[in-house]
């Protein structure tokens, strides 16, 4: 029987319930041009607790995971931001009275027997990417809770990503029907077309079609840059793109490769027993657990 990590995108998850709690008092906010008071607030705070460690309860009995983490991101720019001051900006930033929650849900997720991480130097994206691609590569099950497409690069036969809010799988198929690529195409598709959600930018002049049909022509990018029969101008735009190009896959392609320094049986569920066949001893990561 084989090992099943759930890995958590913790915040990716609490803005989104956050948001949605917060919505209807932000529609009195608009209409009368108050702030929201203090009263309110808490009453915001604490029915997004308590919808978060609803959404986890309902995310562990639907995916039924012997191992289970949430992990979040640093309150400091990680490394992203040294490459590029331009990162994430004018990305709305987290509520300051969000942010002092943060604490009291990661309790209430360890009550839940869910523990919690976070590290100061890389982003969670970059821990889920790692321990993802260790388990998988012993062959384990790990489920990724997150809306984030940035995931959809990792999709293997042991790697699955699941859209919580909409209730289904983000896989091979949805990248065809939203991307026109495959999956382990997606960093050479985003690496020329840029990706706003970041701001980060691609190849001027080349959007989501023309960079389809050159990585279901050529295969890579890798391939298209060194291919002979690409038209001049086009030809022209890739070689003086080279170094924003560097720069994009640099942002866009996740870690996963941090050195690791606890056990997987360290976040184990305690309803989990241990499983025969399995060495909880393969997996560890290097952050700051709460």
């Amino acid at each position: 029987m084989a090992a099943h990590l759930i890995l958590i995108d913790a915040l990716n998850l609490i803005r989104r319930v956050y948001a949605v709690q917060e919505r209807p008092f932000m529609q009195i906010k608009q209409q009368h041009g108050d702030e929201l008071s203090t009263s309110t607030q808490e009453q915001v705070l604490f029915n997004t607790q308590k919808n978060c460690v609803n959404a986890l309860v309902k995310i562990i009995n639907q995916h039924e995971p012997s191992h289970a983490l949430a992990v979040f991101d640093s309150q400091q720019p990680c490394w992203r931001y040294q490459l590029f001051d331009g990162y994430k900006k004018g990305r709305k930033k987290m509520p300051e009275h969000l942010a002092q929650k943060l604490t009291s849900i990661q309790d209430a997720f360890m009550e839940q027997g869910v523990d919690s991480l976070t590290s100061d130097e890389d982003e969670a994206d970059d821990l889920i990417a790692t321990l993802a691609v260790k388990m998988a590569f012993h062959g384990q099950k790990v489920t990724i809770i997150s809306t984030d497409k940035g995931f959809l690069s990792l999709l293997s036969p042991n790697i699955y990503l699941y859209d919580y809010f909409n209730r289904r799988y983000l896989d091979e198929e949805h990248v065809q029907s939203k991307f026109n690529v495959k999956s382990s195409q997606l960093i050479d598709f985003w690496t020329l077309t840029g990706d706003n959600t970041n701001k980060i930018e691609g190849v001027s002049g080349i959007g989501q079609v023309n960079a389809a049909k050159l990585l279901n022509q050529y295969g890579s990018l890798k391939a298209t840059l060194n291919a002979t029969d690409l038209k001049p101008s086009l030809k022209e735009k890739l070689i003086n793109s080279t170094e924003q190009m560097d720069l994009a896959r640099k942002l866009l392609t996740l870690k996963q490769d941090i050195p690791l320094g606890f056990n997987l049986k360290d976040i184990r569920l305690t309803t989990s027993s241990p499983i025969p066949g399995i060495n909880d001893n393969i997996i560890a990561i290097n952050g700051d657990r709460n």
